[in-house]
């Protein structure tokens, strides 16, 4: 944090890195006066901060309530009935209103129409940020060769220089998938000796010619829409299920001389959407960092960010991708975005930030801040002539997580309402998606859809903060499961299915999108080609991946299962069961044998202490951490939310001790000092427990995890944080 004198506007005191962001960097480019930018944050801030205060400490009665219903029957049965009579009777679970359609419009397509993955991303690194918005196309050769979709067997091992045995294993996956999605009559891609346009009848159709000459054409000659030439150098583009293939054939290219057809390359429509962030992976704790992280998102937005990398001796600058441009069918341009569509996820309501203080001189909620700056970011989409704009339909997308129920969503409506006449927008340019993450959203869904019915264009479901806060709502009641065994009870299972089964109900198919969470192991590719085929298949018509190569390869899902005739088979399905999603994940565990609670404690340790020992030293919000058995898992702070929880809550009923707890966390951190023997900037924590503010930090979210307020983590990771911070300064 900078020691320059604070700058006081109005009843503001704003400070010094945000000041110059916004003077020197943000009001040029969106044409907006600095009076009256700062005299909207103020009036926004003095009037929603009550409301804002209100409902985090309606949060606390709610939870206090649960906490006292369970204490007064500890050791006792209790019936199901009551407990969800006892829901309503305290508001916590609501009565649902009317049968409803949301009234969303003004949609991009790659919202509204095309399924497709999504990625999610640290917007404060720069690097990650651009890959993301660029990973909109990615090669599918390039895909399939560096993971382990294709065998190392039978020489095809990856290692080394190019291997032409494993380049001829990845043209036929290739080729299978062609066959499969964009197939010619009666023969395979296989069989082609050549691909070319035939411009007869005033009109381009594409043709696939054979060895004997013989000319063919696509089964289904509407999947082709346009081709670029250059020279032997040329490409076809296709669409199906609303997303685009492009066939690139280069007779003089390294893989394409000797490729059937020459095919060079098999081009994916990929990251069709991208949620940079600027919550869960991030870690964001003062005025600096904020003002770096809106700094990236402006940069995003005038797509002009740029990032340097190192790599191999050389220097190479990333920048966002061009518009690729084509020719029609119809012989007239054809231009298709460069760049995934892109949201932002804005932080939830419950953190404050010392980017600004108000009159008594107390940190505004950080909610409100991002709301107006993600915005005031997003306005320069609107004036930039070099690409074409993230949203053809003006609009703006913030992600809203971590919300609890109706009266929540309602006041972020509040919010991007206040935000919009700051800024003279149309009512409901902003869109948003609501994450439904936390039990009561979750129960209450379909109000809390109704709340914003004018502006939702995203909802999702996330087991990790779901569980998380499963556990903390329900702490009091008594000793949860295993992690392992939590996943195969009935409430998961109910509540993956309430969320579409409402989503489809409220009318979002065709306006929104439905959202699954994310495949955290991005080294197992295989893996995940085998099991995330069931988001499309359950009605998601987007599903989070960790990396742009996960993108390309989780593409071919929704190649293989069209969701909008997925989404309508299911709309006629029974209602998933609100009774199994308010049966908690308890169960008397004093069975477990000595071995099996060491073993939970270890693997909740180890990926504790991972995560956080970069978040606190490194400042390092989200990356690959390995896991106790040493595979590499992309982390945030849902995955550290669950896990402090389930300890906390084992603490709590004697399923452990504080002691054995506190062994596990040292063993533990000599395990993950080894796992970073090979990073220059890592801190050992083992050299002196008591010293490392990064041990402290992760015991703390164990022993104090009972009253962190519905169990998140941030309040805990920004204190150690910014004494970490401290530290390093002094």
């Amino acid at each position: 944090m900078s020691t320059e004198k604070r700058h006081r506007v109005g009843a503001l005191s704003i400070a010094p890195e945000l000041f110059e962001f916004v003077e020197n960097e943000l009001l040029p480019e969106i044409g907006v006066e600095s009076a009256k930018f700062w005299r909207g944050l103020e009036s926004i801030v003095a009037e929603l901060t009550p409301t804002n205060r209100a409902l985090l400490e309606r949060r606390d009665r709610l939870q206090a309530q649960i906490d006292e219903w369970h204490l007064a029957r500890k050791g006792k049965a209790w019936a199901h009935d009551d407990y969800v009579a006892f829901l309503k009777d305290i508001g916590y679970l609501e009565d649902a209103g009317d049968p409803f359609t949301i009234e969303t419009a003004n949609v991009d397509a790659e919202i509204a129409e095309i399924a497709g993955p999504q990625l999610v991303v640290p917007v404060s690194n720069a690097r990650f940020a651009i890959n993301a918005a660029n990973a909109r196309w990615g090669s599918l050769y390039d895909a399939l060769y560096g993971t382990d979709v294709i065998s190392d067997e039978n020489g095809q091992q990856r290692d080394g220089p190019y291997n032409p045995a494993r380049g001829a294993a990845v043209i036929r996956y290739a080729t299978e998938f062609l066959d499969r999605t964009v197939p010619l009559a009666g023969v395979s891609h296989a069989d082609v000796n050549d691909y070319g346009i035939d411009r007869s009848d005033d009109t381009n159709s594409f043709v696939a010619s054979l060895a004997n000459g013989e000319a063919v054409h696509l089964e289904d000659t509407g999947q082709f829409v346009g081709f670029s030439e250059d020279g032997e150098r040329r490409s076809y583009l296709f669409r199906n299920n609303g997303l685009h293939i492009e066939i690139q054939v280069d007779p003089d290219h390294a893989v394409g001389r000797d490729a059937t057809g020459n095919v060079s390359d098999v081009i994916l429509e990929s990251a069709v959407t991208t949620i940079q962030d600027c919550e869960d992976s991030v870690a964001a704790v003062d005025a600096q960092d904020k003002a770096a992280v809106y700094r990236n998102w402006l940069g995003l937005m005038k797509a002009e960010l740029e990032a340097t990398l190192e790599k191999g001796g050389k220097t190479s600058v990333r920048r966002p991708n061009a518009d690729r441009m084509y020719t029609g069918v119809d012989g007239e341009p054809l231009a298709l975005s460069g760049r995934s569509l892109l949201l932002v996820r804005n932080v939830g309501h419950l953190m404050t930030t010392d980017a600004v203080l108000d009159d008594a001189g107390d940190e505004i909620f950080e909610g409100l801040l991002d709301a107006v700056m993600t915005t005031a970011c997003a306005l320069t989409d609107r004036r930039r002539d070099n690409h074409a704009p993230n949203s053809r339909t003006g609009s703006i997308y913030i992600v809203k997580p971590k919300m609890h129920g109706p009266e929540e969503v309602a006041f972020a409506d509040s919010l991007f309402a206040r935000v919009e006449a700051m800024f003279d927008l149309e009512p409901n340019t902003i869109k948003v998606g609501v994450m439904d993450e936390e039990r009561r959203t979750t129960v209450n869904l379909p109000e809390c859809i109704r709340a914003v019915s004018k502006r939702i264009v995203f909802i999702n479901t996330g087991f990790l903060d779901r569980t998380g806060d499963e556990i903390h709502t329900s702490m009091q009641a008594g000793s949860v499961l295993p992690k392992e065994a939590i996943k195969l009870e009935p409430w998961i299972n109910a509540y993956e299915d309430w969320n579409v089964d409402v989503g489809i109900r409220c009318g979002l198919p065709g306006k929104a999108q439905i959202g699954k969470g994310m495949w955290p192991k991005p080294d197992e590719m295989l893996q995940m080609m085998s099991a995330k085929q069931a988001h499309p298949e359950a009605g998601a018509n987007c599903a989070w991946v960790p990396s742009p190569t996960a993108a390309t390869l989780h593409a071919m899902h929704y190649h293989a299962v069209d969701v909008r005739k997925r989404q309508q088979a299911l709309a006629e399905r029974e209602l998933a069961s609100l009774d199994d999603i308010l049966t908690p994940p308890l169960a008397d565990v004093s069975g477990l044998s000595e071995d099996e609670v060491q073993a939970e404690l270890d693997n909740n340790a180890q990926g504790i202490l991972g995560y956080v020992v970069r978040w606190i030293d490194q400042g390092v919000g989200c990356s690959k951490v390995p896991d106790i058995n040493d595979v590499g898992l992309m982390e945030d702070r849902a995955t550290l939310r669950i896990s402090s929880q389930h300890m906390a809550n084992w603490l709590l009923h004697g399923v452990t001790t504080r002691e054995q707890v506190r062994q596990t966390f040292e063993r533990m951190a000599k395990v993950v000092d080894r796992q970073n023997e090979g990073d220059a900037s890592y801190e050992r924590m083992s050299d002196d427990f008591d010293s490392s503010i990064a041990f402290q930090a992760a015991c703390a979210l164990v022993f104090e995890g009972c009253e962190q307020p519905s169990g998140y983590t941030e309040p805990l990771l920004h204190r150690f944080r910014r004494q970490k911070k401290a530290q390093l300064v002094n």
